[in-house]
């Protein structure tokens, strides 16, 4: 170092000097050092290596703006679980009750875990891997953990997608495909399918037309070509969204996200206008107060929080990693939970309209039939014509007509009631009729619209919105893999997402046999619950006990430009660690007090059936879980007696344009020295500690390291201080 260099200088002098490292380098003049005499450890210059990682933390890709991402979250957190698992949830726990409960744990949980994963994604600009490398090493298990978990759900969400495809293609057609029981024709008689007259067309055409469905699990029937036809369309179209990463999955938001709105609000003014959907709409939101009591009910409400805002997943850190860093993450955080909440009371607001109008028409279905009984009756003496109301007219016979004339014979034939085999066609128990899922969109719903006027159009812009909502959160689910994997690895991403969808698609094939709807429930009830409840307790636990709540507030500070309320520091802190180990270990207590099965469709009997999983079965299932969660004790096993590097404690150090760019490990608090002269520093790591005034060389005092607001990966002098240290 030439002698009238400034440092040199300061190192000559017998005054004690209260500049840090990073002030004295600041001063310095910018040298390559790797081609300087400092160079003394020997280190070979790598221009291609060199070059990879400047372009890789200079050139990130970034949203072309605001909007196409807060629409690429919205479309990651807004999915199928809003439309068809919310409204059977608030109809099951107490209508407008329910809501209680869900609001209060969005706000202490799934806001400030949803918070806290836009930050570290934003402040590290890495996906799920990069980031918790970076924030814990020895957890970074949860990154490869998420990552499978985002394969195991997109494995078979996309699946969903494939069948809602199906259906929008079949909707082309008047009258609808399953308005109808199909015919067949038994030589010079036309019956109608014995399977379809037990239960119903929509639900003939679900299991019979769509899946083709085995009797059981065990059942593989072979491959259903059509559906495997549809997930082939499924996986190219979630390839070609994904291809060129945010720049192409970014245009695609513009509409996937948006057009569920304007098909539910469609929905929501037809629903309105049809009759009886008032009816479904009260009942819906009528509160049921003594349900809040419920524990049940609460850890149903902070589960669906849970996965509503795709937590854990790590598409969330995905899309957040790709902002710059002085955008503002809470208003984020603030507005897309709750975008997702009223999306979630808007799907609701539609539902139990259409099912309000599909419960009048099945009350006034099973009027008429009982009414034919009863006219049966009275023509064959059994009941007399005494017992029928004079007012009651049996060609214009209303619900209300029907119910009082029910009473009567009830009261008068106590006895002998059963034996005639009246319903009591009460409009309660038709909007009782508990529905989710596939069960809420492929068959009751899809029965409601076959009333609508002018049904197929309806049909096609319902099955589309499926589609829609689904790709949103495919292209989230994908992010959660692609850029952790690119990231980490440096594979080319048009490659590696091409590989994926390949390689999903044809492990999804499992999914497309005949028996495959049961594999679909399986990965949904336990592939993703109990370890993604794991990872985010661990996420918790990395962020706010092990990097230090203190420490990452002040990041925030200096990132945000102002700091976070005190709310955020003790959910993280203390509720939300709780509120997630609770919710853990009901999960676990759930799984052990209800053993693992599925609903069968049993195509003799034209009806549902549980049946428990085989032991193979619950092999797989077991696997599943212990697989997703596996990535979690290697890394930690493996890091936490070195056998692999953590990558700790790593600065960025390069000279170029008065940046410092070049990974040094590891540095003891007497490590100043070798430092500045780019000696290899000693394996021994050590806390960051505060600043200290720099005494010269050899002395025992440690250097400063100042985080800057930029983070690891932005621009400007970085010193990035290890995980343990507190401000």
């Amino acid at each position: 170092m030439p002698k009238n260099s400034k440092v040199t200088q300061r190192e000559h002098s017998n005054e004690h000097v209260t500049e840090s490292v990073a002030d004295l380098l600041a001063h310095e003049e910018p040298v390559d050092y790797k081609h300087s005499v400092l160079n003394v450890a020997g280190e070979t210059w790598d221009k291609q290596k060199d070059a990879e990682e400047d372009l890789d933390s200079e050139n990130r890709p970034a949203w072309n703006s605001k909007l196409q991402y807060i629409l690429a979250q919205i479309g990651y957190s807004v999915g199928l679980g809003n439309v068809w698992r919310f409204p059977y949830l608030c109809q099951k726990n107490g209508g407008g009750a329910y809501m209680v409960p869900y609001l209060v744990l969005l706000i202490i949980i799934g806001l400030p875990l949803f918070f806290l994963e836009l930050a570290v994604g934003q402040r590290i600009r890495r996906g799920s891997i990069g980031v918790w490398n970076y924030v814990c090493p020895c957890l970074g298990g949860i990154g490869f953990a998420s990552c499978l978990v985002c394969l195991f759900v997109g494995l078979y969400y996309n699946v969903i997608i494939g069948w809602s495809i199906f259906y929008f293609f079949k909707s082309f057609q008047y009258p609808l495909p399953w308005s109808e029981c199909p015919i067949i024709n038994n030589g010079t008689m036309a019956i109608v399918e014995a399977e379809c007259e037990k239960s119903s067309a929509t639900t003939y055409f679900w299991y019979r037309e769509a899946l083709d469905i085995s009797n059981s699990i065990s059942e593989s029937g072979g491959l259903n070509w059509k559906m495997t036809l549809c997930l082939l369309t499924a996986w190219s179209i979630v390839c070609l969204a994904m291809i060129k990463g945010i720049q192409s999955s970014g245009k695609v938001m513009y509409f996937s996200s948006l057009f569920p709105y304007v098909v539910l609000v469609c929905f929501l003014v037809r629903g309105l206008l049809l009759r009886g959907a008032i009816d479904g709409i009260l009942h819906m939101f009528t509160p049921k107060l003594d349900k809040m009591l419920d524990p049940q009910v609460w850890r149903e409400a902070a589960t669906q929080v849970f996965f509503a805002l795709g937590l854990g997943f790590g598409g969330v850190i995905a899309f957040s990693s790709y902002n710059k860093q002085d955008n503002n993450c809470h208003f984020d955080a603030v507005l897309v939970s709750f975008i997702n909440f009223f999306t979630s009371v808007l799907a609701t607001l539609v539902v139990f309209a259409v099912l309000g109008f599909k419960a009048n028409i099945m009350n006034e279905k099973c009027v008429v039939e009982n009414a034919e009984k009863i006219l049966g009756y009275l023509n064959t003496k059994v009941l007399s014509h005494d017992l029928i109301p004079p007012h009651v007219n049996f060609s214009h016979l209303t619900a209300k007509d029907y119910s009082e004339m029910y009473k009567v014979i009830m009261t008068v034939k106590e006895n002998h009631f059963k034996e005639l085999s009246l319903d009591a066609c009460l409009l309660e128990d038709e909007l009782n009729k508990s529905v989710q899922g596939t069960g809420l969109a492929f068959i009751a719903f899809t029965e409601a619209m076959t009333h609508f006027p002018a049904s197929p159009f309806w049909s096609v812009m319902f099955f589309l919105m499926l589609i829609n909502l689904g790709l949103g959160s495919m292209i989230g689910t994908m992010a959660g893999i692609s850029t952790p994997i690119t990231d980490t690895f440096k594979v080319r991403k048009e490659a590696f997402t091409v590989g994926c969808c390949i390689f999903a698609f044809l492990v999804g094939l499992i999914f497309v046999q005949r028996s495959g709807n049961y594999f679909v429930t399986m990965f949904d009830d336990y592939s993703a619950t109990l370890p993604l409840t794991v990872v985010v307790i661990l996420e918790n636990i990395a962020v706010a006990w092990i990097y230090g709540t203190k420490k990452f507030m002040q990041e925030l500070t200096e990132m945000l430009g102002f700091r976070p309320s005190q709310f955020y520091y003790y959910t993280w802190k203390y509720i939300s660690p709780i509120c997630m180990a609770v919710l853990m270990t009901a999960s676990i207590i759930q799984l052990g007090v209800n053993p693992p099965g599925y609903s069968a469709w049993i195509k003799e009997e034209a009806s549902e059936k549980f049946l428990y999983y085989p032991t193979w079965a619950m092999a797989i299932l077991i696997s599943l879980i212990i697989l997703a969660t596996l990535p979690l004790p290697v890394v930690f096993i493996l890091r936490q007696f070195h056998l692999v590097s953590d990558g700790s404690n790593a600065l960025s150090v390069t000279y170029k344009k008065g940046r410092m760019m070049k990974d040094i490990s590891n540095l003891e608090d007497n490590d100043e020295t070798r430092f500045i002269l780019s000696k290899v520093p000693s394996e021994t790591p050590s806390p960051m500690p505060t600043h200290r005034s720099y005494l010269g060389p050899g002395s025992s005092s440690p250097m400063e390291m100042n985080s800057t607001p930029n983070g690891r990966y932005g621009s400007g002098y970085h010193l990035a201080s290890t995980p343990e240290s507190e401000l």
